[in-house]
C-alpha cells in the first residue's frame, strides 16, 4: 500500500493557484486510473484503488497547506504505513515551470506544507517536486503561489498532469526512473530523429467550430465546488 498525497488548499478561490499543482496532479491520476469516488476522510478528501501492481489510497489534505501533515499523520497511522511507503506531490519553487523530480527525504526547504509533514511523520518519506518557477524575489512568494496559473501556462501545464497519470503507476511501484520518463515523454515529445525530413502530409478539411472550452481556472474551480459538495 502508498499514501500518495497532494498538497494545496481547499476551497474554490485556490483551486487554480500554483500552490494547488499538488492537488491537481491527484486528482487527474484518479480520474485517469479510475479510482474510487472521492470520499471525506483523515481530515481530508481520499479516494483508493490500484496503480499497475499497487495497491493505493490519494489524499487531499483540506486542513490547509501549513497543517498539512496532520492529515497525512492521521491517514498513515490508520492505514498502519511507514513514512518510506508516502509519496507527497508538490509545488516546487526551485524548478523552472513544467519540470518534474523526484526525490527521496530530505529538507522542507521552507515549504509550509512539507514543514508540517515533517513535524508529524518525520523526513523519510519521498517527494515529486512540481516546478512552478520563481518569482526573482523572496518578498514576492507569497502572492506568487498563491495567484492562479496564468493562462500562458494552460499548455505545459496539461502537459505535466498528463505525464503524471501515465507515470502514476510506475510512481506507486517505487520505480522512480520509469516515472521520470512517462513524464518527460509528455513534456518533450519525441521527434522525427531521421536524416530525410518527415513527409508533408496533406492539410486536412476545415472542421467545424466547436465551442470554446472552458478556461483552466474554471475547470479547477468547478472541480473544487463537486469536492465541497461530496
Amino acid at each position: 500500500m502508498k499514501l500518495i498525497v497532494g498538497l494545496g488548499n481547499p476551497g474554490a478561490k485556490y483551486a487554480a493557484n500554483r500552490h494547488n499543482i499538488g492537488f491537481m496532479a491527484v486528482d487527474r491520476i484518479a480520474g485517469d486510473h479510475g479510482l474510487s469516488p472521492w470520499k471525506a476522510r483523515f481530515q481530508g478528501l481520499v479516494c483508493e484503488g490500484r496503480l499497475g501492481n499497487a495497491r493505493v489510497t490519494l489524499l487531499m489534505p483540506q486542513t490547509f497547506m501549513n497543517l498539512s501533515g496532520q492529515s497525512v499523520g492521521e491517514a498513515m497511522r490508520y492505514l498502519k504505513l511507514a513514512p518510506a511507503d508516502v509519496i507527497v506531490l508538490h509545488d516546487e519553487l526551485d524548478l523552472a515551470p513544467g519540470k518534474c523530480r523526484v526525490k527521496q527525504g530530505g529538507g522542507h526547504a521552507g515549504h509550509n506544507g512539507l514543514r508540517s509533514i515533517h513535524q508529524h511523520i518525520g523526513a523519510d518519506y519521498d517527494r515529486v517536486r512540481l516546478g512552478i518557477g520563481h518569482p526573482g524575489d523572496k518578498d514576492r512568494v507569497a502572492g506568487y503561489v498563491l495567484s492562479d496559473f496564468a493562462k500562458a501556462d494552460g499548455d505545459w501545464l496539461d502537459d505535466l498532469l498528463r505525464g503524471i497519470s501515465d507515470g502514476a503507476a510506475a510512481l506507486a511501484e517505487g520505480d522512480g526512473p520509469r516515472f521520470q520518463n512517462a513524464v518527460a515523454a509528455r513534456m518533450q515529445p519525441a521527434r522525427n530523429s531521421g536524416t530525410r525530413p518527415a513527409p508533408e502530409r496533406p492539410a486536412p478539411a476545415p472542421a467545424a467550430p466547436t465551442p470554446e472550452p472552458a478556461s483552466l481556472t474554471d475547470k479547477l474551480r468547478q472541480l473544487t465546488d463537486r469536492f465541497r459538495q461530496s
